[in-house]
């Protein structure tokens, strides 16, 4: 779903109403910083919305995704967006945090509190560096903040290669998520301004698998792993989110992903064919 009409290009959708750009529109083209998704998931207040999108304009960023919002951009979005009313008029929305990051190929979230799975964690400053150093390349990437209430949810931080937390005194660290949008844009505005030389290098030969493969990948490394009795959806012993995490820090290619999943597929069928043998036996 999109809200707004473009003279110059229409968006089309996908899945359950997921904006994505036209085939025939080259990512080469897209101005680097248009390659940097901020993504707010489960917003409850369309004011914060509105706010957000004043926070990314000022510093460059203009690709808004929402991700399940309880209102839609509203009078009161537009009215708190102080001008960046192109932001919210273009803002994109899906019904899953994996329809908004599926094509990305690095994605970061926002977390204020400590979770039971450690996972590589970065500062704001960090991960802009990151953030724009993949965004040099011609895939987008995304930074993903949760609702207001609850921030992002333990699957949904699972979809994230790090998570990031912006430092706060201990004994007061609500950040209104507006105000933790401004931190991160500014800080991927001054890192944007940064010779390409200084940022972090990528080592990969290929092009890194995106989000939307790396799920099927996930999705199908769980089935083979239940056929082989080695997973107990019953008591999963959060199996899967630490693989998630092992794999998001390797982050294979298109390649790589290709071959893992000819793995996966062999040793399903030779499974198959154990079990075969034990029922005729």
């Amino acid at each position: 779903m999109w809200l707004g009409t473009r003279n110059d290009t229409r968006i089309s959708t996908f899945g359950h109403g997921c904006s994505l750009l036209p085939d025939h529109v080259s990512r080469y083209a897209m101005p680097m910083l248009d390659r940097i998704h901020i993504i707010l998931v489960g917003t409850t207040h369309p004011g914060n919305i509105g706010a957000a999108a004043r926070a990314m304009k000022t510093m460059g960023l203009s690709h808004l995704m929402l991700v399940r919002p309880k209102v839609l951009p509203n009078a009161e979005s537009f009215a708190m967006s102080s001008g960046a009313d192109d932001i919210l008029q273009y803002a994109r929305v899906c019904e899953t945090l994996d329809e908004a990051v599926a094509e990305c190929v690095w994605v970061a979230g926002t977390s204020a509190r400590s979770r039971t799975i450690d996972w590589p964690t970065v500062t704001p400053r960090q991960c802009a560096g990151q953030l724009v150093a993949e965004a040099r390349g011609a895939a987008p990437v995304a930074l993903v903040f949760g609702c207001e209430h609850s921030g992002l949810s333990n699957d949904e931080l699972g979809r994230c290669h790090v998570h990031v937390r912006i430092p706060t005194r201990d004994d007061f660290s609500s950040l209104n998520i507006a105000a933790a949008v401004q931190v991160m844009a500014y800080e991927v505005f001054v890192a944007s301004s940064v010779d390409a030389e200084e940022l972090p290098l990528s080592e990969v030969a290929g092009e890194y698998a995106t989000a939307g493969e790396m799920e099927l990948f996930y999705c199908h490394l769980e089935q083979v792993l239940v056929e082989l009795d080695f997973l107990d959806l019953q008591q999963p012993r959060n199996l899967m989110h630490r693989l998630r995490r092992l794999y998001g820090r390797v982050r294979p290619d298109k390649n790589e992903i290709n071959i893992l999943r000819g793995i996966l597929g062999a040793m399903s069928a030779a499974g198959a064919g154990r079990n075969h043998w034990r029922r005729d036996a």
